[in-house]
């Protein structure tokens, strides 16, 4: 008689040791969990190894130890409220936040935290959110991986609209066919953790071979300055810069490269975002000089000449230690900033084009300043909707136009190496308020939250940081 003993998980209850007698229908093992957890069958959604039970056949590769996921909820009896009720007038605006209507969660399918997290980060960008909606296959290439994950995105953003939590199983499915080291399972069974700057890193470059540039304007100055969605609003580019320090008469080289993100070295003298990123901008290098003939030291500088709308910047966490095999975590607290200014890691030539929208700023903050002292002893009046300047070039749609940046979205991780621990979402709603995206479990909380997030100890660590265009109020 095929019987198996199996490790049911649900939510965060493991139930072990629990009889499966294949020659059975299907249904009495529903009930069996029914009789377990509550959920009722028709409620049940039973999966092993990423395939869902059917109600009529046994589908699925069930052996001794298997872990089987269960998803679905009970319905409870409704409870007396343990606190007493909060009328929305007396809270806090965290508090109204949660009370009203919340987002959407994401369903942890076992382990899938990591890319959970990128979804609800990568989902804050409205033109992003913009793109996708627009995506329509052209009637080739739609057996590709890229094809499947943009498709598998554009769902779940739609899904996700509706404020109900989502099971993003089509895009688990696609992301394993992508890049086959995320469907890499435990001995259990049950899919292994991996690193949320991959799985990051990954999403992007498929939709970069599959988003469209966005156009301003009916011509093709857009399509010919950018590939893709992904570059216009999310790629900056790099001005290299290599100078021999044993010869000054030697010419220097000047190249360019392109980022989609940068990058904070954490080291004994970082303390601050801003000096992680500078620290790996100039470097000492060897390698062999043509005038001289031999090896000699050059100086490599890195300055940005293009930011992009969208700032990503990942926080080098993780070293590799060979004698254990992982990747171990720095848990130094990196402070980071809620507003960043880039302006100095620019070339010069950016720098004088950021200057006229910089002006603006610093205007807007001036009036301000006159209106606030006319207008303290006038009663409050109902802020109007606000419109706000362009934040890119006029001839280079997606980029950022002032250097200034505003904090979107922070993913972070809890743990000790990128292959084990926790990843969570905190996203910007409005103002002081954000969400806080526990898979599926999603409450408000305030910026001091977020700025506990520096690291310096087990709490969550900020890992990727999402930094959005700051916006000037026209007057």
């Amino acid at each position: 008689m095929p019987a198996f003993k199996v490790k049911v998980k649900w939510g965060r209850e493991l139930y072990t040791d629990i009889d499966v007698n294949t020659d059975e229908e299907p249904i009495l093992f529903k009930a069996q969990l029914f009789a377990l957890t509550g959920v009722q069958p028709d409620r049940q959604k039973v999966m092993c190894k990423g395939g869902i039970l059917k109600d009529d056949q046994w589908n699925l590769q069930i052996k001794d130890g298997a872990v089987v996921l269960l998803l679905g909820s009970k319905e409870s009896v409704p409870e007396v409220p343990a606190t007493p009720v909060k009328f929305i007038e007396d809270m806090n605006e965290a508090e109204a936040a949660t009370a009203m209507r919340l987002p959407a969660g994401l369903t942890n399918l076992g382990n899938t935290c990591y890319m959970n997290a990128t979804v609800q980060c990568l989902n804050a960008v409205p033109e992003l959110r913009t793109a996708l909606s627009t995506f329509s296959h052209d009637g080739t290439d739609t057996m590709s991986t890229a094809f499947s994950i943009s498709s598998a995105m554009k769902s779940i953003f739609a899904q996700m609209e509706k404020g109900t939590t989502v099971t993003p199983i089509v895009l688990l499915q696609a992301l394993h066919r992508a890049s086959p080291q995320f469907a890499q399972t435990g001995e259990n069974g049950t899919y292994r953790q991996q690193d949320a700057n991959e799985c990051w890193a990954e999403i992007l470059k498929m939709l970069q071979q599959k988003l469209r540039p966005t156009n301003q304007e009916p011509s093709n100055t857009v399509q010919k300055r950018h590939s893709s969605f992904i570059d216009q609003f999310f790629g900056g580019t790099f001005e290299v810069k290599m100078s021999s320090e044993e010869d000054p008469d030697e010419p220097s080289t000047v190249t360019s490269e392109n980022f989609l993100q940068l990058s904070c070295f954490i080291s004994m003298d970082v303390k601050y975002m801003q000096s992680g990123l500078k620290s790996k901008m100039k470097e000492q290098l060897v390698k062999k000089s043509e005038i001289l003939g031999r090896d000699a030291k050059y100086i490599r500088t890195y300055l940005v000449s293009r930011l992009p709308a969208y700032l990503t910047v990942q926080f080098v966490r993780f070293q590799y230690k060979g004698k254990e095999g992982i990747n171990a975590k720095v848990l130094k607290d990196i402070k980071f900033p809620m507003d960043f200014d880039a302006f100095e890691l620019c070339t010069p030539e950016l720098q004088n084009k950021l200057c006229p929208m910089r002006s603006k700023f610093k205007d807007l903050e001036d009036k301000k300043m006159d209106v606030d002292v006319v207008k303290r002893n006038e009663p409050n009046e109902e802020k109007k909707d606000v419109k706000y300047e362009q934040f890119w070039f006029d001839d280079d749609l997606g980029s950022n136009n002032s250097g200034y940046y505003t904090l979107q979205a922070v993913l972070t991780h809890k743990g000790r190496s990128s292959s084990s621990g926790h990843y969570v979402a905190w996203v910007r709603s409005s103002g002081d308020v954000w969400f806080k995206f526990d898979d599926d479990e999603v409450s408000a909380v305030a910026t001091d939250e977020i700025l506990r997030l520096s690291g310096g100890g087990d709490w969550h660590c900020a890992y990727v940081l999402l930094y959005a265009p700051r916006r000037l109020e026209k007057l």
